[in-house]
This record gives C-alpha cells, sequence and structure tokens, in this order.
C-alpha cells in the first residue's frame, strides 16, 4: 500500500512540473482544440481540421484588476465534455429553424494568490469557441485590464482583413464605424495600416482549411474587441476600443460584480461553405429576450440614398410611401432631419396615409451625445432611458414601426450596454431597430429579435460619395458574404439601376439585382427611387416584388472571397439563386442544383448591354452553366412545381 501511494506521489509531482494536455473534438471528430499548461502556468490552445493545424499555440488568459490571470496557473479541475444541444427560431437570417450541437469543456485555474478563472470551450462541427468565466462573488467591480488571447497562423497563411478607422476621426469625428474597404489575401503578419487594429469578422486561409474569427454573446458587462495591429510572425492579438470610443463619461473595458464572463471567442472552420452556411454568430448569442412575434422584416422604400437630403420633405416621403405600396414593401423610412424639415405632427399624417396603403415608417435618429460633431436631428433625444422611453411612446401612438439610429462613438463598455439598452427599450414599445454609423451586432439580433439590422460595412451610401468607392465597388461586395455578412445583418442598402449623380457606377444592373438575395438584413433598404424602378422591365420589377428577407435555408454555390459569389436560399418552397462576379472578366460557372431536385425557373441575367436585363428559363439537373459578365450578375427563382 505504501509502494502505492509513493509511485502516486510521484505521478503527480511529475505532471506539476510537467506540460498538461487536454483535446476536445467536434461532434463529428473532424475538429480538435488542444489546451495545453505549460511549464510557466500559461495556458495555449490550439485548432486542427482532419489532423492539418488551423492555429499553432496561442495565448489565452486575462489581467483582472491588477491580478495576472495569464501565466503561474495551477489547473485545479477539468469538466468532463459535455454535450450542448439547442433549437431556436430566428425570425432574419439564413435560416429560420437552427439546431446547434457542440461539445463543450470547462477548466478551472487558480493563481498562487487563490484567484479563480475559467475557460470553456465549446468545438462544434463548424467551429471552435471559447470563453473566460470570472467565478465568485463580489459587490465591489472588476475591470478586465488587459487580456492576452491571440490567434497565431501557420506560416503561409494568408488574410482577408479590414481597418479599424482611429477613434474620432473622419466627417464630424464619426470614426470608427466599421466602413473602411478590406485588405485582400495578405501574408499573415502585415501591419494594419490603421493603429487601431483589425475588425472582426477576420477572414484566414490555413493548411487545415479557412477560418473565421469573431465574437457574440455581449451582455453589456464587455467591451467589443478587435485585433491589434501588429502580428509578428502571424500571431494576432486582441486588441481594445481607443479611449474615446465610449458613451459620455462610460467605461471604457469590461466590468462587473463577480460572477461575470467574456462574450464567445469563436473561430468557423472548414471550406468556405462551411463558413457562409455557419450559424455560430447566433448559436453563441444570449438567447431572445422576449418571443416578440409581431416582429416583421421587409423590404423598404428610402429617398436618401439616391436623392440625398432635399428628399426629405413631406410630398417625397408620401411619394416613397406610393411605391412601397406599389411593390409590396412594407415599409418606408424617413431619414435625417425629418423632424425639421417635416414635423411630428405632419409624420403622423404621413404615418395615417401609409397604414392606409399597408406600408409603415421608420424614423432616423442621431444617437449621439458628446461623442461626435454631428448636427443632424433628432439628436440627443434617445441619451436617458427616460427620454427613450417618452420618444418612444410617442412613436408607438404615431404608429410608427421602428426607429434607425445613427453616428456612434465605438465599442468601449458603455457604448455597448448602449446599444442593448436601446434594443430593449425599443421593444418595449414594438419598435424595430436598425443601427447605424455601428458596430457589428454580434449576435445581439438573436437576443433582441427587434434589432434588425446594422450598417457597419462600407455600403451603398460610400459609393454615392467617393469614385474611388464606386471603383472597387464590385469587388468589395464580393468579399461581404465570406466577412462581414457571414453571422450578422448587415445594412448594405443594395440595388441601384439608375446612374448615380456624379458618379460613374461600374457595377452591372444584374449585378445589382442580385444583391437583395445575396446580402441578408432584416430591413432590407433599396436604394433605387420610384421612378428607376418604373424604368426597368415588369419582370424585374415583379422580381423585386416578392424578394424574401428571412429565409428557411442557405448555401455557398460556389465563390471565393473578393472574386464572385453565388448563393442560393430557400423561402418556404422556393429557392432564389444570386450571383455575382466582383472581378472585370467574364467568368464562366457550372454549378450543381442537385439539391433544389427537377424544377424550371427563371432567370435574370444581364443583357446585351451592362444597364439591360435578359430573361429566360433555366432547369435544375446535376449541372447548370452559365456566362457571366465582368462585374456582371443574375438571379434565379425555382418554385416549387405541381
Amino acid at each position: 500500500m505504501k509502494r502505492i501511494l509513493l509511485i502516486s506521489m510521484l505521478l503527480l509531482l511529475s505532471a506539476c512540473g510537467a506540460k498538461q494536455q487536454y483535446s476536445l473534438y467536434s461532434p463529428d471528430g473532424s475538429l480538435a482544440v488542444t489546451l495545453e499548461l505549460n511549464e510557466a502556468g500559461q495556458p495555449q490552445y490550439r485548432i486542427e481540421r482532419n489532423g492539418e493545424l488551423v492555429l499553432k499555440p496561442s495565448q489565452l488568459g486575462v489581467v483582472l484588476d491588477g491580478v495576472d490571470l495569464s501565466r503561474g496557473l495551477a489547473l485545479e479541475s477539468v469538466g468532463e465534455p459535455a454535450a450542448v444541444s439547442e433549437n431556436y427560431t430566428m425570425l432574419q437570417g439564413k435560416r429560420r429553424q437552427i439546431a446547434y450541437t457542440a461539445k463543450e469543456q470547462v477548466f478551472n485555474f487558480r493563481n498562487a494568490g487563490g484567484a479563480e478563472l475559467q475557460i470553456a470551450f465549446r468545438v462544434s462541427d463548424d467551429g471552435v469557441a471559447f470563453q473566460y468565466r470570472f467565478p465568485g462573488q463580489s459587490d465591489n467591480i472588476k475591470v478586465v485590464e488587459g487580456e492576452l488571447t491571440s490567434f497565431a497562423f501557420p506560416a503561409g497563411s494568408k488574410a482577408w482583413l479590414q481597418p479599424v478607422a482611429e477613434a474620432q476621426t473622419g466627417w464630424a469625428n464619426t470614426n470608427p464605424s466599421y466602413e473602411e474597404h478590406y485588405q485582400m489575401d495578405i501574408d499573415v503578419g502585415e501591419a494594419s495600416p490603421s493603429p487601431a487594429g483589425w475588425i472582426f469578422p477576420a477572414l484566414f486561409h490555413t493548411p487545415g482549411g479557412w477560418a473565421l474569427i469573431s465574437e457574440a454573446g455581449m451582455d453589456g458587462n464587455y467591451h467589443a474587441s478587435r485585433l491589434q495591429a501588429e502580428s509578428p510572425g502571424g500571431e494576432y492579438r486582441i486588441g481594445y476600443p481607443m479611449d474615446a470610443e465610449v458613451f459620455t463619461d462610460g467605461a471604457l473595458m469590461a466590468q462587473s460584480t463577480l460572477p461575470f464572463h467574456s462574450p464567445w471567442r469563436f473561430i468557423a472552420v472548414g471550406e468556405l461553405s462551411t463558413l457562409v452556411e455557419s450559424t455560430l454568430g447566433t448559436d453563441l448569442a444570449e438567447p431572445a429576450v422576449a418571443e416578440m412575434d409581431w416582429v416583421d422584416p421587409g423590404l423598404v422604400s428610402w429617398s436618401w440614398a439616391l436623392l440625398k437630403d432635399p428628399s426629405v420633405n413631406y410630398e417625397t416621403q408620401k411619394k416613397f410611401i406610393d411605391y412601397a405600396a406599389e411593390m409590396d414593401w412594407r415599409y418606408t423610412l424617413v431619414d435625417a432631419d425629418w423632424d425639421r424639415n417635416i414635423g411630428y405632427e405632419r409624420i403622423a399624417e404621413l404615418a395615417d396615409y401609409a397604414a392606409q396603403k399597408n406600408v409603415r415608417l421608420l424614423l432616423w435618429y442621431n444617437s449621439s451625445g458628446s461623442w461626435n460633431k454631428t448636427e443632424f436631428t433628432p439628436k440627443g433625444a434617445l441619451l436617458t432611458r427616460e427620454q427613450r422611453r417618452v420618444e418612444f411612446a410617442r412613436l408607438q401612438d404615431m404608429g410608427i414601426a421602428g426607429v434607425k439610429i445613427d453616428f456612434f462613438a465605438g465599442d468601449g463598455q458603455s457604448m455597448i450596454a448602449y446599444y442593448r439598452e436601446l434594443a430593449q427599450d425599443a421593444a418595449d414599445f414594438g419598435l424595430l431597430v436598425n443601427f447605424h454609423g455601428a458596430t457589428l451586432p454580434r449576435g445581439l439580433h438573436r437576443t433582441f429579435p427587434n434589432m434588425m439590422t446594422s450598417e457597419a460595412v462600407h455600403g451603398f451610401e460610400m459609393i454615392t460619395f467617393m469614385q474611388k468607392s464606386a471603383d472597387v465597388a464590385a469587388t468589395h461586395m464580393a468579399m461581404l458574404p465570406f466577412t462581414r455578412n457571414a453571422f450578422d445583418p448587415m445594412d448594405f442598402t443594395p440595388t441601384a439601376f439608375s446612374e448615380i449623380p456624379n458618379i460613374e457606377r461600374r457595377t452591372s444592373n444584374g449585378f445589382e439585382l442580385a444583391l437583395p438575395v445575396l446580402f441578408l438584413s432584416g430591413l432590407q433598404h433599396i436604394a433605387e427611387t420610384d421612378e428607376g424602378m418604373a424604368a426597368v422591365p415588369e419582370y424585374v420589377r415583379d422580381y423585386m416584388r416578392g424578394v424574401p428577407v428571412s429565409w428557411d435555408e442557405s448555401r455557398l454555390v460556389a465563390g471565393y472571397p473578393g472574386k464572385f459569389a453565388v448563393v442560393a436560399r430557400r423561402a418556404g418552397d422556393t429557392w432564389y439563386l444570386a450571383g455575382i462576379n466582383g472581378e472585370p472578366e467574364e467568368r464562366q460557372l457550372t454549378m450543381d442544383l442537385s439539391f433544389i431536385g427537377a424544377r424550371t425557373g427563371e432567370l435574370i441575367s444581364d443583357g446585351e448591354t451592362p444597364r439591360s436585363f435578359n430573361r429566360s428559363e433555366v432547369e435544375t439537373g446535376s449541372a447548370v452553366s452559365l456566362s457571366l459578365r465582368g462585374l456582371g450578375g443574375f438571379v434565379m427563382t425555382f418554385p416549387r412545381e405541381g
């Protein structure tokens, strides 16, 4: 007996001075995350897919209230791998009914001073996620002062990344607003042109496949994160918001009493189709705070996109209500300065007029307090809960459907909490929400089903401002299904068939027609005017009348980031296909559409010129071939036959 005890003690002592390693596998066994605690007590993790390296050993740990929880840690206990299974419904996005399955394992660490840290890992067939948990109880606020998390990519990996604009730069000091162009197919390790770093989602191609990094599950206690500007050796470290990215006098970094936790940081891993079809962005978000069965996603008419500020007047908005009614669209957005140009009383008249035509109004608001120099109104009407609830009650009484709130300060903890507060108070009064000049939603649309969309993209309005943006628009838009729009709704405000004042539009009409299916947004604001829509063929108008916003199923048919994208989405029994060519050269496509079954459908593509259309019949089979014009696009519809 003594000999057995002695051997056990020797083995325990040996383990204390050696690396400790644990691997957790996805349900299908293809993905593995391995946690290792090295001799210095530093936790690290790596990711493999089918035995190929996706991430090299990467760092973990945080600094909480001056306590370094990244080194000198002892692994106190390891939880048993547990199955995670959840079914939930989304009112918008790539899939209505979602089944999430994963395996979770929790590792409990303690430092020499007794401070505790838990790290939870989840592995699903489409990715790896991890979360820091700070257990215990405290009456005083604990502040996250730093984080050691990194993502170390193997040599030869490539990256597709968007720089973060520096806070308090840009027009009227409105940056950062996630509105930069992507750096495409760059070597890992290349520094960001902005000292503020790179935004999420961040796309990489590794020996083990594609990897798309983001985060979800923002409960209001944590700041939003990014990647730091410098990544020596291809190791990207978590970055923080800049000092100015806060609500007036609010907090920058994560803080709360104990217990609390970080968001889930996740890496979707696999083929490009895995990333585009993944629902990790909502799988890892908090469940809906309420059912909100009154939420009604839909298409929106919008005068400002092409007609700008002068269009925000009573008569023009009445025309755009008529336009929405003629197109069977649910909403009309009345943009900035409506309170000064139209006024509350006449807006109420417009709301009544719209209701007679089965259309509802959305109204623009300026979020800002002291964090930028914008002057558009209504401004400062939503800063406190008391102000918001008075304003939202007034809108509810007027029959307004929702609000577009613009010009946020960035990613600090107090600003992330402000987003949630706005969404919650709006929900209490039956209002939809669209955030502009804003951060990435990070799954907020699951938690608050009334949160319909967020800009956070170099969208159509930028094309109307700068020829440079129009020149690269096709390539930029061919990036978005693989990055910005992969997990979260995106208010790009697509589709203009008309010419843009003072700008030469490079994309074809077929390209523009594809965008409302290609891009996901709970409120899909269509840029085209009533007059422009009246000028296209009737079959194009018929198509635009019926484009869904909510989907039951989505698939990537073909594509490559920044080059081209073809996506299939199903609404009920009808399949829609949309494709764009981001490059100037013609592209030959052969698409396997066997998943649709044997059906006859309609193809609308570019005609003889980039500003014309062509309509033809198309049949699914094992393969469908198509010639895609440079900077062109197409749509197909396949209703169920019989």
